[in-house]
């Protein structure tokens, strides 16, 4: 397993979270600590790319679920970017996320 990395930066109220390697039950507790520490300021906006991870397995979907859920009060609806030959996209639309989150091919 390589080791995920979560980087999180802010624009005004939104947030831009860009994670990379390999989400799974080894690791899910921080990736959520790290995800739930850069909404925390309630932003207007929120982004997901997901380009370079490379591994998602359903602890890290739960996790995306979780984020979502949290968003949902705020009326934030978390923007998920997913290439769209990625493995980890179909897993995210069988898993019915898609209808929780907008689904992006590519970065803007």
């Amino acid at each position: 397993m390589t080791a995920a990395r979560v980087n999180a930066s802010t624009d005004g109220e939104a947030v831009h979270i860009a994670v990379s390697g390999e989400i799974d039950l080894g690791n899910a507790a921080a990736f959520e600590s790290e995800l739930r520490a850069a909404v925390a300021d309630q932003p207007r906006a929120v982004s997901v790319d997901l380009t370079d991870l490379t591994y998602l397995d359903s602890t890290g979907i739960r996790i995306l679920f979780v984020l979502a859920s949290l968003l949902k009060p705020l009326r934030v609806m978390m923007k998920l970017t997913v290439p769209l030959d990625s493995p980890i996209r179909r897993l995210i639309e069988l898993s019915g996320l898609g209808s929780l989150a907008s689904l992006r091919p590519e970065s803007p």
